[in-house]
């Protein structure tokens, strides 16, 4: 079990261990690894990962998952697809400068040794999405020579994936 502390934005664990294994976080120059809260929490809920705040005290997933929403009101939703997509063998990682929540590796496929296939954006049903919001991510994913993939939500938890991709007739 790996070890790890809550510090507001990021969780910093003990070695790098988990990156080396399969791909989580990214490594500091000191030899730990820093986490995003999904990456934290998915491997909390695994069983892999033990979360402390700065006082000492170990945090539960649902605790976690309360305090993050807390500051992040898509967090839910965003963490449901995060955990589907890793739970299915792919590698997650943040895609913020592009503009996307989540850029998505292929399976077998190592952040630095190849591109990312799909820009994902995660969206709960019956959420509204106009049609200029819809053509901004699919511009988005073409500029980034990436395919777009929409998780979408369910009362239930369940998580259907819609793809996105240009065609030339």
């Amino acid at each position: 079990m790996h070890q790890a502390t809550y510090l507001g934005e990021s969780i910093i664990a003990e070695n790098d261990e988990l990156h080396q294994q399969a791909g989580y976080g990214e490594p500091n120059p000191d030899g730990t690894l820093q986490l995003s809260l999904l990456e934290g929490l998915f491997l909390t809920e695994k069983g892999r990962l033990t979360v402390r705040d700065t006082r000492g005290r170990t945090l539960t997933t649902r605790g976690m998952l309360r305090m993050f929403s807390k500051t992040d009101p898509q967090f839910r939703t965003r963490y449901i697809v995060f955990s589907d997509l890793r739970s299915r063998g792919y590698i997650v990682k943040t895609a913020l400068k592009f503009g996307a929540d989540f850029r998505v590796y292929d399976r077998g496929v190592k952040p630095g040794d190849d591109h990312a296939k799909w820009v994902v954006y995660p969206v709960a049903e019956g959420n509204a999405l106009t049609w200029q919001d819809f053509a901004a991510k699919n511009r988005v994913a073409h500029s980034t020579r990436k395919r777009l993939l929409m998780g979408v939500v369910d009362d239930e938890n369940g998580v259907s994936y819609w793809e996105v991709r240009w065609m030339r007739p």
